[in-house]
This record gives C-alpha cells, structure tokens and sequence, in this order.
C-alpha cells in the first residue's frame, strides 16, 4: 500500500470519526438522517437526494462531490432503511 493510499484512508476514518461523533452530541440526526432516507430511498438519484436534504435539515454537510466517506454513510444508511423495509 502506497503512502499516498495510507493518507487516504487516514482521511477517510478521520472523516467518519467526526461524523460519528457529531451524532453521539446530537442524536436527532440519527432519525432524520433515516426518514430522509425513508422518503427518498426509491428516487432517481436517491443518494444526491439524500445527501442534499440531509446536508439541508442538520449540520451534516455532505458537499455535492462526495467523498469516501461520505459514500461509506450513505451506503449504510441506505442499507440500514432496506433492511429495515425487509423486516415488514
């Protein structure tokens, strides 16, 4: 692995680190992050979608080109509604 691939990943758990912590201090952004991603799960481009109204209704900021780690939440949440939906 490159040292140039090391940063990146470095990057990538930092980022999600602060996200996560960002949660812990305000766990409301757990329930709107998943009724935002209720709503919006079978859209055209749901996950533009979904980044876009979460970066609008809390402090979460997922800029229009995502990250990786901003994919990495995306996906898991987006994972976590699915199941959710295969549950009932």
């Amino acid at each position: 692995m490159s040292i140039t691939e090391i940063k990146n990943k470095e990057r990538v758990i930092n980022e999600l680190m602060s996200f996560i912590r960002k949660v812990l201090v305000e766990p409301e952004i757990s329930k709107i992050a998943t009724d935002i991603a209720r709503e919006h799960l079978n859209d055209e481009n749901a996950r533009v979608v979904i980044a876009e109204a979460l970066s609008a209704a809390t402090n979460i900021k997922i800029p229009l080109e995502h990250s990786e780690a901003d994919e990495l939440f995306l996906d898991v949440l987006i994972d976590v509604i699915k199941d959710e939906q295969a549950l009932y």
